[in-house]
């Protein structure tokens, strides 16, 4: 007699409902489900509470804890929900259950197989992050005109990295960009007067949901 398959699950971290704080969508109420785990140790994470713990939740469940809030718009993220292989799977879920779907990744991770209806925010490591020689280079091939590419950016060296890659790799007839500073290490401003003055086709983005409730977990 041949068994049945065991049920398509992930290691969740937390399901919650907030604006979403960054990329073309900030200020947009949002799902965000958050997965377990992360191969990467960037020195500025926020959310390192993410790399281990959280439940086993069925692939069925998490659709219906996403539905409960009845909201379209959904992002993905962690740690770095790329490290879990039934990741593939959620995203394409959540496409067929109507929803609008973002994901977050470290781009340290093959982006090729993400389902297209997906929109990939791909956070390039800069060296303050102590993560920049996990950067998968190729990723940059993959990315088109909806998706976003993020640096989060911690002084001025990380700065002028940012701006040498941008720069020489062609980047903005890519993907919209994104320029990030770290909070309570970079001074907004200092990064606004950067951009202006080397005339860079980049967003200038600060965390809203951290400019509304400080860097409370589940929002």
């Amino acid at each position: 007699m041949i068994g049945r398959s065991k049920p398509l699950s992930l290691k969740i971290s937390e399901i919650f409902y907030s604006v979403q704080g960054e990329a073309s969508r900030a200020g947009l109420p949002t799902v965000f489900v958050r997965l377990t785990g992360c191969p990467l140790r960037c020195v500025w994470c926020d959310t390192a509470y993410a790399f281990t713990g959280g439940q086993d939740m069925p692939l069925t469940a998490i659709l219906e804890a996403v539905a409960a809030y009845g909201v379209k718009p959904v992002c993905v993220t962690g740690g770095e929900p790329l490290a879990q292989k039934n990741c593939m799977p959620l995203l394409s879920a959540l496409c067929d259950a109507g929803h609008d779907v973002s994901l977050e990744t470290s781009g340290a991770i093959d982006i090729a197989a993400i389902d297209s209806r997906v929109s990939r925010i791909v956070d390039l490591k800069a060296p303050g992050s102590g993560e920049s020689g996990r950067n998968r280079w190729q990723n940059l091939d993959l990315l088109s005109a909806r998706d976003e590419l993020k640096f989060v950016l911690k002084d001025r060296a990380d700065y002028e990295w940012a701006r040498e890659v941008v720069i020489e790799r062609h980047l903005a007839a890519r993907a919209p960009l994104l320029f990030s500073p770290v909070q309570g290490a970079l001074e907004p401003r200092d990064l606004a007067e950067w951009i202006l003055a080397d005339r860079l086709p980049v967003r200038l983005q600060l965390q809203l949901h951290k400019l509304l409730w400080g860097n409370m977990r589940g929002k």
